[in-house]
């Protein structure tokens, strides 16, 4: 929507939809453009770890601003940076209007495409907005005295020639330019101490200054170009409605009716996040690399800023359905990573790969947009880094070295040997505070082999196939069936003792897990949760284990639980609500028979955890990671298993929600009669058949359809309650036979 007329749908009644300034028209009815239900300062206050930031972008673009401060009730801003390189990475230059280092401020106003706030001394008010590649500032100075400082974040330095201001940062191997020029005739000061540039810009008898400003990672010269296609004249609220109509275009993407108008707000703000990253760094055809350190010409656009360990479960399955064209092109440019770095990387940031957490996840992200129909990337190339990085790149955590002992010992006994409480490191590749996690490794692992044998299958590589499906089955080997739980154990076989799987394992239990406890990594079988309910003893005992996730105490005071697991905080009995490897957890009951209990738990969940307020994120939202959680749940299905293209029906939130496919088609989920407390699925019709099922396919979506869905305030226990109707779940499940 935005700007622009939309090609008329037909959803039943045909329903044309008009951009206009902050409105839309459904059917001759003026409702709220999806931006305005846009609140960025939800999460702003971090329940223990990051907060979320008030940030202003344009969608998967270079430049993105926030005040700089701690969080949301911080009451002083220390300046603003001209962009970021990377989610929660470095800030780039920095830009403060008056004389001091941070002031105090109050006004704030936040959107996605605009940000202002006042500062108290002297009442100047900052104002912002973007477009991809350029920012521009307006000053307001009441009193006259018109003052702007600019500066280095880092090494590096900056020159004012006339109305222009001119500079470079390093960082880690690279540089950032920026380009800048201010509306009138300024006068300046350049103050350089060490390595770094501040300067001091005036204007005289001036009220307003307008700065506009171009980011580059080529050259000054490219950024300069970059502010001229972009920002060719001066006009504040021009740029500014540009910006407001984009985001009205991809937020309108998706459409929603019904629902409170908290929900509406919490929803279009995951929505938002879901765009932060990652971002195109392509520059009229070419684009610098932290990868090989060269600049490249590319016809393609090159994507950079994504941390698939916290992002290929929910946010890019969410793109691959919105956008898989540009699902492709940020594939392929992982490829072209693998072929500059040499690495496939999981974490791509802007100045390289990124040795962070564990595990192979571009292989599950690059196999479930395949099984989706996303064919613009280089299967081939892609499979070649993925098993390279399987095969030959150390499995250890926080590392990107070459294959080592402790990867010979996981190749011959398939899983990753654990020390005993006290017992002495014996590999010097290991992270002296990540430490081996050999239960999350070994676990996320088998999923990621299990992924690449799909892609070995698609390949006609047998031999691969053979290979990594025997991979994917090594989590079994830290089943403890006494237990009931996933246990580490030495490189004797044995299991560990004593040890406590709520509790022990060093600070975020590294020594033995990662971030969360043994109870969310037991579930923590994406690809065969078939075999895990096999190894639990049955689905009725699978079920009374998660049924006691939700229910096991944490037999100890909450602030010494969250102190060793700061990640795992928002916890109902033992299942953490926020951090990643959970997501998935609350759909599990549809694979037991019991689908109203997902129901239940998601609706629950969202409630708790996810309102409209400054803490309003249950952990590090990782740029749309988290968020994409709550887009799918609140639209009422989720992708379980990243290369298994179905999804589960959970318990919309809306009585309608549409996506608007790029193929032009529709997908419409109706929720009869959906409410806080009609919360539970009656019955399920999809595209006029009644399922007994609660799961539809990919193509079901993709093709455009009619999922509607009867709901009420009590469950029916039969609908998906068969072990046939159950969705697919097994190792034996071949995600090409379940269509695009």
């Amino acid at each position: 929507m935005g700007a622009r007329v939309r090609a008329a749908r037909r959803i039943g009644n045909r329903i044309v939809l008009k951009a206009l300034a902050g409105a839309v028209v459904l059917c001759g009815l003026q409702a709220a453009a999806q931006v305005e239900y846009v609140d960025p300062t939800i999460g702003n206050v971090g329940i223990l770890l990051e907060p979320t930031r008030p940030a202003v972008y344009l969608p998967n673009s270079m430049v993105r601003m926030y005040p700089m401060r701690a969080d949301g009730l911080d009451d002083q801003i220390k300046g603003f940076p001209l962009t970021i390189s990377s989610h929660r990475m470095d800030e780039l230059f920095r830009i403060m209007p008056g004389d001091e280092q941070s002031a105090a401020y109050d006004e704030e106003t936040t959107r996605p495409y605009y940000y202002s706030t006042r500062f108290d001394e002297g009442l100047i008010r900052t104002e912002f907005t973007a477009t991809e590649r350029c920012g521009y500032f307006r000053f307001s100075f009441p009193q006259g005295k018109a003052q702007v400082v600019l500066e280095n974040r880092k090494p590096g330095t900056m020159d004012i020639w006339r109305f222009s201001v001119h500079g470079e940062e390093q960082l880690n191997g690279m540089k950032a330019y920026v380009y800048g020029e201010f509306d009138k005739p300024v006068h300046g000061d350049v103050l350089r101490t060490g390595v770094k540039t501040r300067l001091v810009v005036g204007a005289w008898d001036a009220e307003k200054v307008e700065f506009r400003y171009g980011i580059s990672f080529i050259s000054v010269e490219q950024a300069k170009a970059n502010l001229r296609r972009e920002i060719p004249d001066w006009g504040f609220e021009g740029v500014e409605a540009k910006a407001k109509a984009r985001w009205n275009e991809v937020l309108g993407q998706v459409a929603v009716e019904g629902g409170t108008e908290a929900q509406k707000r919490v929803f279009y703000t995951a929505l938002y996040r879901c765009y932060e990253r990652m971002v195109n760094i392509t520059e009229d055809g070419r684009y610098y690399s932290g990868f090989d350190h060269t600049v490249h010409e590319d016809k393609r656009p090159f994507y950079v800023d994504n941390w698939l360990w916290d992002t290929y479960r929910a946010l890019e399955p969410l793109q691959t359905l919105l956008n898989p064209e540009m699902e492709g092109d940020k594939i392929q440019s992982y490829v072209r990573m693998y072929e500059q770095a040499g690495v496939m990387p999981t974490f791509a940031v802007l100045t390289g790969p990124y040795a962070c957490m564990n595990g192979n996840h571009a292989a599950p992200w690059f196999a479930d947009a395949w099984f989706k129909g996303v064919r613009n990337f280089d299967l081939p190339v892609a499979f070649e880094g993925v098993r390279k990085r399987s095969l030959e790149v150390t499995m250890l955590p926080w590392s990107l070295g070459k294959r080592g002992p402790l990867d010979e010992f996981y190749a011959a006994h398939g899983y990753m040997p654990a020390l005993r409480p006290g017992e002495k490191e014996t590999d010097a590749g290991v992270h002296p505070f990540e430490k081996r996690q050999p239960v999350p490794v070994t676990l996320e692992n088998s999923f990621d082999d299990w992924a690449i044998a799909q892609m070995a299958r698609v390949l006609k590589k047998p031999e691969d196939e053979r290979l990594f499906l025997g991979r994917a089955g090594n989590y079994k080997n830290l089943f403890r069936a006494e237990k009931g739980l996933m246990w580490p154990k030495d490189a004797d076989g044995k299991w560990i003792e004593p040890l406590d799987p709520k509790f022990d394992g060093g600070m975020g239990g590294r020594d033995y897990y990662d971030e969360n406890n043994g109870y969310t990594y037991t579930w923590d079988v994406l690809h065969d949760f078939a075999g895990l309910v096999e190894l639990m003893g049955g689905r009725a005992k699978a079920a009374a284990n998660l049924d006691q996730l939700f229910r096991e105490p944490l037999e100890r005071s909450k602030y010494e639980f969250q102190a060793k697991f700061p990640d795992s905080t928002s916890m109902v009995g033992e299942f953490s609500m926020g951090n990643e490897p959970s997501f998935a957890i609350p759909y599990l009951y549809n694979r037991l028979g019991e689908p109203w209990k997902t129901q239940k738990r998601v609706r629950m969940l969202l409630e708790s955890f996810f309102p409209d307020t400054l803490q309003g994120i249950p952990g590090d939202e990782d740029g749309g990671g988290m968020s994409a959680f709550v887009v799918f749940s609140m639209m009422g299905f989720y992708p379980v298993t990243p290369g298994i293209p179905v999804y589960d029906i959970g318990s919309p939130v809306f009585a309608k929600t549409t996506i608007h496919l790029r193929n032009g088609k529709d997908f419409v989920i109706v929720a009869k009669g959906s409410s806080r407390e009609n919360k539970y699925v009656r019955s399920v019709r999809l595209n006029g058949k009644v399922l007994e099922q609660v799961w539809f396919r990919h193509a079901d979506v993709a093709d455009g359809g009619r999922l509607e869905l009867e709901m009420g305030d009590a469950p029916n226990r039969a609908l998906g309650a068969g072990a046939g109707s159950a969705p697919p779940a097994g190792m034996g499940v071949l995600p090409e036979d379940l269509g695009r």
